[in-house]
């Protein structure tokens, strides 16, 4: 059951008690989603204003989607990617890309494709679902993904310089598995002292099953989102607020 206090002491004591927690930890891993990149400007796809609120994730998120409509889902890509670049890293990204290199047991994995971990100077990184910055032939001809950040795309879609076939975004869709060796790395990782879920909305899977993973390992769970979800009961400690101001609390403790 995790452990909370909506007063204001109660709230400096689960941040002081956090913060002992990550002083101590040998290893730590966090776990990003979506809300680590909201005060940035980037939309999440659940809770007000998500993506998912003017489209549906079946219509532009699956290899299906895209072998129906590839325009339709490059024109929504080309409009978040555009949406994306005029973002900047916020207090979070700032907060974890400085724990990456001060602490020798650090991992990050992160559900984000945004690259604002990147920006930031995040090291020991994995993206979990790829980067909206990423390309790959659809037609998978043998070429290895490319990066390309020109805002807007052209021409769209775009194509690869291998085959000329059309590229498609170098993120996982829905449907789709995840790299085994970012699976590898994520299960080597979730062996911690402390597990910390930062900005996700936990439904998501297979990363979602990670924080159980985490916990019958014997890491210390802690959450930091500002509302409640499906694992709030099962963490050890969680931290309600906005990414960016938690982490920044933690990080001045």
């Amino acid at each position: 059951m995790a452990e909370g206090d909506a007063t204001e002491e109660g709230v400096t004591a689960d941040i002081t008690r956090a913060s002992a927690r990550l002083a101590q930890a040998g290893r730590l891993t966090v776990l990003t989603g979506a809300g680590v990149s909201a005060a940035s400007g980037v939309p999440t796809f659940r809770g007000a204003g998500g993506l998912w609120r003017h489209f549906r994730a079946e219509d532009l998120a699956t290899p299906g989607a895209f072998a129906r409509d590839p325009a339709l889902v490059w024109e929504w890509y080309d409009w978040r990617r555009s949406l994306i670049a005029a973002c900047q890293p916020n207090r979070a990204h700032e907060v974890l890309a400085a724990w990456s290199t001060a602490h020798r047991g650090f991992a990050l994995l992160t559900q984000n494709v945004d690259g604002l971990h990147e920006r930031a100077g995040t090291a020991q990184m994995t993206r979990l679902h790829g980067s909206i910055w990423t390309l790959r032939c659809w037609n998978e001809c043998g070429a290895a993904p490319w990066a390309n950040r020109d805002v807007p795309l052209r021409p769209l879609p775009p194509r690869c310089p291998s085959c000329g076939a059309m590229a498609r975004p170098g993120v996982v869709w829905f449907g789709e598995p995840l790299d085994p060796l970012d699976l590898a790395r994520a299960d080597q990782a979730s062996t911690c002292d402390v597990f910390m879920v930062v900005g996700t909305s936990a439904v998501v899977h297979p990363a979602a099953g990670l924080i159980d993973l985490a916990r019958v390992r014997g890491a210390f769970v802690i959450e930091i989102n500002p509302e409640s979800t499906p694992v709030s009961d099962m963490v050890d400690l969680s931290l309600r607020g906005p990414a960016e101001v938690v982490l920044d609390a933690l990080a001045s403790c």
